[in-house]
């Protein structure tokens, strides 16, 4: 995949089939959009995601999560661009103009109904239909995907998020909620307790469901290994950053410094404090077997 990435010198040699938007989560309302936009490469056009990054927190994916649900999806191009004040300053015209025809040499553009741009969001999707024929281009207007009488959004998988709510969080995102990165040293407690954990450090801007003990899996080298995961401080023991801790079962493997990816994909209990490290083992021990219970034993 083509990948750009902060900066706003970017073109495309050949012509395009380009979605816009924020794309926080890559969800299943914006799969439909890159879904489409894959169909039409048979019309001999690259497929383009256009993500304007203005996002600085409470991101469902880190800019590196996003790069990576969108190459599964076999995109052609990816482009992550910066809200620098040319963009922003774009008027909607000047934006088509400059940005999707002489930069992206855009065919196809495909957007969904309530989709916006250009200086103070003044462009809409009737602004893109009036310009296709002095510009060349089609544009394609989808409708929103729905779940349960409601539009699929980055705001409503964050709501599900929030409530710990990790079956609605994932059938909205289409894919497990995960959290991904570098494999840190932790204060071993784990492996005090014969049960030996990998800690991540998300980045500042990810949002983290509540703290507590969640059902997970966990992506090392190509291939999943079930666990329970810890999302909070640790109160037992005192910890001054709220991380990721995961205890895989039966996996006995050096992982500092591995890149790995855990998903959530259920919400077991609230994090709370024990009054010693014997109280903690035992709920560990209780949160392991209710997890080996989950993956069917």
């Amino acid at each position: 995949m083509d990948y750009f990435h902060g900066t706003t010198d970017f073109r495309m040699e050949q012509a395009s089939a380009v979605t816009l938007g924020k794309f926080d989560g890559v969800h299943l309302g914006h799969q439909k959009l890159m879904q489409r936009i894959k169909e039409l490469e048979k019309a001999q056009v690259d497929s383009v995601v256009f993500a304007l990054n203005s996002c600085t927190k409470d991101r469902i994916l880190t800019e590196e999560e996003q790069k990576f649900v969108i190459r599964q999806m076999g995109i052609f191009c990816l482009i992550q661009c910066p809200f620098t004040p040319d963009i922003a300053g774009m008027e909607p015209e000047q934006f088509v103009k400059s940005v999707l025809m002489d930069r992206l040499h855009a065919k196809y553009i495909v957007v969904g109904t309530d989709f916006r741009f250009g200086y103070h969001r003044m462009g809409d999707v009737e602004t893109l239909k009036k310009l296709q024929s002095k510009y060349g281009f089609y544009a394609e207007i989808l409708p929103k995907e729905r779940f349960k009488d409601r539009e699929i959004s980055s705001t409503y998988v964050k709501e599900a998020l929030m409530e710990g709510n990790m079956k609605l969080a994932n059938r909205l995102l289409g894919r497990p909620y995960f959290v991904s990165g570098i494999v840190r040293h932790g204060r071993k407690i784990g492996r005090t307790l014969g049960m030996p954990t990998v800690n991540l450090l998300p980045v500042k801007e990810k949002l983290l469901p509540p703290n507590g003990v969640y059902v997970s899996r966990t992506l090392i080298g190509g291939i999943f290994y079930p666990g329970i995961t810890n999302i909070g401080y640790k109160p037992t023991v005192g910890e001054k950053f709220r991380g990721v801790e995961t205890y895989l079962f039966d996996v006995d493997m050096d992982l500092y410094g591995t890149e790995i990816l855990t998903e959530l994909l259920f919400f077991v209990r609230a994090e709370k404090r024990f009054a010693s490290l014997q109280e903690l083992k035992y709920q560990m021990q209780r949160d392991i077997s209710f997890g080996r219970e989950y993956f069917g034993g």
